[in-house]
């Protein structure tokens, strides 16, 4: 019990960063579609294991962001119904794979998170992609610029802004530019345990990288520890159906299994 003569802190008020209400809009809309979610495992042993020596040998490995990156952008460019985008009766499919990260960027006396979308990543190589997100990682003059105007759109009411999200809704061209048509957040993979992700988003198709964690499998008649990258694909039911988007999952593991060969 605690001293019922001690008296309670009243607690304070804290200002919401304008930036946050971006994420609700997001949010907002993406309720609105009818998803499922598929919950995987990738074995990433081989990965890591590749990882460790090359840091061991002094250099700097491949960022796991950049691999799980390259081997959607693969995945998707093979079922490319992944990412198409419906206006109406029809729906848009793109020939290139265009994939929306988070990025960290530290600026003199704060950070600000901003999005980055991977141009094409299915003709890029994962060090292509490293290297570009490390460099959209380093301060740039309009990263500034694009926080003002991210805060004086999201200062207007919700209902000016609601007429912006409607339209880009319906302009599949537009939506790819400024978001790109698959969506990767990696936030969970920086956690130490397991677990995964159930994000809510607007491209057709989301991955969201969890926990890593180490079990034994069994293989080859033995148990042997193997280690083991969640991941949660979400895809808009009302595009794909569920075989596909297991299909693609199936061919994301496998793809992140060889990413060491």
């Amino acid at each position: 019990m605690g001293d019922m003569g001690t008296k309670a802190s009243p607690g304070r008020w804290v200002r919401v960063p304008v930036v946050r209400q971006g994420y609700i809009d997001v949010l907002r809309v993406g309720q609105r579609k009818r998803v499922i979610h598929g919950l995987f495992q990738a074995d990433v042993t081989r990965l890591m294991a590749r990882r460790a020596a090359v840091r061991a040998a002094g250099a700097q490995p491949l960022s796991v962001t950049a691999s799980v990156a390259h081997a959607i952008g693969v995945a998707v460019a093979e079922n490319p119904m992944l990412h198409a985008l419906p206006v109406g009766r029809r729906v848009r499919v793109f020939d290139d794979v265009d994939i929306n990260t988070q990025i960290e960027v530290r600026l003199e006396d704060h950070s600000i998170v901003k999005p980055h979308i991977i141009r094409a990543a299915q003709a890029k190589s994962p060090r292509e992609i490293h290297d570009e997100l490390r460099a959209a990682q380093r301060p740039e003059p309009q990263d500034d610029r694009f926080l003002r105007a991210m805060e004086r759109f999201l200062a207007l009411p919700a209902a000016s802004r609601a007429p912006f999200w409607w339209y880009l809704r319906r302009r599949p061209e537009l939506f790819r530019k400024l978001g790109g048509t698959v969506g990767l957040s990696a936030v969970g993979m920086f956690g130490p345990q397991g677990g995964w992700a159930i994000p809510i988003s607007m491209p057709t198709l989301m991955v969201a990288v969890g926990g890593m964690e180490t079990r034994p499998a069994w293989i080859d008649g033995s148990a042997r520890p193997r280690t083991y990258l969640n991941l949660t694909v979400s895809v808009d039911h009302d595009i794909v159906d569920g075989a596909p988007a297991a299909r693609f999952a199936d061919r994301l593991c496998t793809l992140l299994d060889e990413a060491a060969a």
